[in-house]
């Protein structure tokens, strides 16, 4: 166990260890509703939208072929793997050796050559992913207007919320927007009733209202 915690504290495997540090906090704050499960999807998608080039973070996950799966899986594979390669390189390779003022330059190195190690293979576990997330979206989007789903989130606006399906097995989590006038919270019932191109959410009203009561 001292070698262990003595390896992911030590650099520059800390780095990743940090990272993945994030990721547990940013999961444990996701499941909690306070942020949508794909956040840094909606900016992904507004650089493409908004300057008609593969520019930015879209543009670069494109070119490493990372794009088609939600972001926030790709960082996280891109930091476990990276952590892992900086795990035995700090283990095997670099704690033998009398480094001295070495060890942070010839750390970086490592770093960086553990990122770009990390890109292929998650490359790889990716491409088998993304025709299931596709066909996922495009189902979801034909098939859930008009059912009910229960607001996940503390609150539902304009800019935020997030609702859960039940679809007879895990559940979907979709985003949802609504004036926040309406005051929609967490165990809230609502209707799925427009699907919003731009933000890949739904337009939510209350049951009463779809009725037309």
């Amino acid at each position: 166990m001292d070698i262990f915690l003595r390896t992911v504290l030590s650099f520059p495997t800390v780095l990743f260890s940090f990272l993945l540090c994030l990721a547990i906090v940013y999961w444990l704050i996701v499941s909690l509703g306070f942020v949508e499960v794909d956040l840094l999807d909606v900016e992904a998608d507004s650089v493409l939208e908004g300057s008609g080039q593969t520019e930015g973070l879209a543009g670069l996950l494109s070119k490493l072929r990372l794009s088609g799966v939600p972001v926030t899986l790709v960082l996280m594979l891109l930091s476990f793997f990276a952590w892992f390669i900086c795990y035995f390189a700090e283990l095997w390779v670099l704690s033998p050796l009398p480094l001295g003022v070495l060890r942070y330059p010839l750390g970086l190195i490592v770093a960086l050559v553990a990122l770009m190690l990390a890109v292929p293979i998650s490359a790889a576990i990716c491409r088998p992913l993304r025709p299931l997330f596709h066909k996922l979206e495009a189902t979801t989007r034909k098939s859930v207007l008009g059912q009910t789903a229960v607001v996940r989130s503390g609150r539902v606006t304009p800019q935020h919320g997030e609702a859960t399906l039940e679809d007879g097995g895990a559940g979907l989590i979709l985003r949802v927007r609504a004036d926040e006038a309406r005051g929609f919270k967490r165990g809230d019932r609502v209707v799925l009733l427009e699907y919003l191109e731009a933000e890949h959410a739904y337009r939510v009203i209350t049951e009463d209202e779809f009725r037309g009561l």
